[in-house]
């Protein structure tokens, strides 16, 4: 395949996944706020699952809590250069399954960008927990990240260096 036909190609799985993920994000968010009040929690699986309203102010697992402005700037700041870092590494990545876990991350960190934009927090629902262990709340932009953060460390950590002609 052309090199720009590939190029072409992966930029078409990133905007196309990178934007489902940015949808099912939003629509998901959408539905909470239009169900729930804030702090409000809905029991699903008992000592296992609860779909919750919460707003955090930090970043991933609630570090960096707290809704100072600065701190809001510091965190739509490192999510844009880490886009710009996504893109870079996407023009040069040469399969479409990095692709795909790039695209993931990027269309979970635009998720949650949206949401610090618009409100300053960002709007977790999906708490799991075992007894008194509870997993910080998390939403889809989240899931996204994590996963593709997991996929981008078993595709690089496996991949076979290649050898100097």
């Amino acid at each position: 395949m052309p090199e720009s036909a590939f190029l072409r190609k992966k930029w078409t799985v990133f905007f196309f996944i990178a934007g489902a993920v940015i949808v099912i994000d939003r629509i998901t968010k959408a539905v909470i706020m239009n169900r729930l009040y804030p702090n409000e929690l809905i029991e699903v699986v008992p000592g296992l699952f609860n779909i919750v309203y919460y707003r955090n102010t930090g970043a991933a697992f609630g570090i960096f809590r707290g809704g100072s402005n600065l701190k809001i700037i510091f965190l739509i700041t490192v999510t844009g250069a880490a886009l710009i870092f996504i893109a870079f590494m996407i023009r040069r990545c040469e399969d479409l399954i990095t692709t795909l876990a790039l695209s993931l991350i990027a269309g979970g960190a635009v998720g949650n960008l949206i949401d610090r934009l618009v409100s300053g927090s960002v709007l977790d629902f999906l708490d799991l927990y075992a007894g008194n262990f509870h997993w910080p709340a998390f939403n889809v932009a989240d899931s996204a990240i994590t996963t593709g953060v997991v996929a981008t460390i078993l595709i690089f950590s496996l991949k076979k260096p290649k050898r100097p002609a």
